[in-house]
């Protein structure tokens, strides 16, 4: 049913499957654009399939008097807003950059998910406090084998869902559709509680369905805050990933001239918008005009590879014998303090009564020194090689893992 849906919708798709096997068709839609339509395509489905569902859980759930069998058809109302909102979103975030975002819409997508997983807090609330009142107003469920069966096939609708939009969330790597999914998997456990609330009450007068409300509730509410926090950290900014970071570093490291780089930053505004700035360390006796042309390579070169806007700062850097083994000194006093920090930029500077030591430092975030203790221990421990020596430390902060 899923691979009918693409190649319905999706006409490359149906193109590639000739004669492929398996889920190795999966890379065949690289392009943003395909990315819209199979994000909207979701939405849609998602849109149809909640609606038929919430119309025959109203239905049965009005007519067995089942507060879960409601309380889960109205959750399948609000999962058809969720794809609404979805799909608006992947819509929105499709769009080109304008004068007032210039980074492009990218990151709407994540906002939508946000979106949805507020929608699905505050259903939640509401299921509790129904759920909660048929303790204190209880009210005998009817036993329906309709109904048992609609809810059966409703588990079996939302695994098929799930299972759709994963194949898809796998397809564009969307933090939209994943929220889907992970709602999708807290439907099936609702829908099973209202199962189990519903044929429970053929055998006693316990307010099962009660009970089965709450907890039907409860996962979904689970499902909710799951989804927050995956999109909490997208929005505020987070770390990326250590498999770019390290492809990122190769590439550069890659180019004739280039000693060393630091203070490597990325920020992402959605799915394959990238944007950074690194510093690359290159020979100071080199010609500087060599050294930009090289730099100006590595920007096109990562841009084309990696799909990253990349904006890199040249540092020229001495590195004859004295600076090398002092450097190397210097580091190893640093890494004695603190084993995860390093150095970069260090350049010795000579005068009449004293030399300065003049270098940046990088101290990871969950370091026990403060900045100024750290800076003073490192001081005083490069003193005891030779009274002249000063150290003008800069502190840095690593933005990446």
């Amino acid at each position: 049913m899923t691979d009918l849906i693409l190649r319905l919708f999706i006409k490359e798709y149906g193109e590639a499957r000739k004669g492929t096997k398996g889920a190795s068709a999966i890379a065949i839609i690289p392009g943003e654009k395909d990315r819209i339509r199979l994000g909207t395509l979701s939405g849609a489905v998602g849109i149809i399939l909640n609606i038929i569902l919430s119309v025959f859980k109203m239905i049965f759930g009005a007519v067995t008097k089942s507060i879960s069998i409601v309380a889960d058809g109205a959750n399948n109302i609000f999962d058809a807003l969720s794809s609404v909102i979805s799909l608006v979103g992947f819509k929105i975030s499709g769009k080109p950059a304008d004068d007032e975002h210039p980074f492009g819409h990218g990151r709407v997508e994540y906002v939508s998910a946000l979106t949805l997983a507020f929608f699905i807090l505050i259903m939640s609330f509401e299921l509790i406090k129904s759920s909660v009142d048929r303790f204190t107003s209880p009210e005998a469920v009817v036993f329906s084998v309709p109904a048992v069966i609609v809810l059966i096939l409703s588990v079996f609708a939302k695994i098929w869902l799930a299972l759709f939009n994963r194949k898809i969330g796998k397809m564009i790597n969307s933090v939209a559709v994943n929220a889907v999914v992970t709602d999708s998997l807290g439907d099936i456990a609702a829908t099973t509680c209202s199962l189990i609330a519903l044929v429970a009450s053929k055998y006693t007068d316990f307010p099962v369905d009660g009970v089965m409300g709450i907890i039907v509730a409860l996962i979904v509410a689970y499902a909710g805050i799951g989804i927050i926090k995956d999109t909490l950290g997208p929005l505020l900014g987070e770390p990326p990933d250590k498999e770019t970071v390290s492809r990122l570093k190769e590439l550069v490291m890659s180019f004739d001239g280039i000693v060393g780089i630091h203070d490597l930053v990325l920020h992402s505004y959605g799915h394959a918008k990238i944007y950074g700035s690194l510093h690359a360390e290159v020979p100071a006796e080199v010609d500087v005009i060599h050294s930009h042309d090289t730099i100006d390579l590595i920007e096109r070169t990562v841009k084309d590879k990696l799909g990253i806007e990349i904006s890199i700062h040249m540092d020229p850097i001495i590195n004859d014998e004295r600076t090398h083994d002092l450097k190397e000194t210097v580091d190893g006093i640093v890494k004695s303090i603190c084993p995860d920090a390093s150095i970069h930029d260090f350049r010795i500077v000579d005068g009449p009564t004293h030399t300065n030591l003049v270098f940046d430092a990088v101290l990871p975030r969950n370091t026990k020194h403060s900045e100024q203790d750290f800076k003073d221990t490192v001081d005083a421990t490069v003193k005891q090689l030779d009274e002249r020596y000063f150290t003008v430390i800069n502190i840095d902060r690593t933005y990446i893992d």
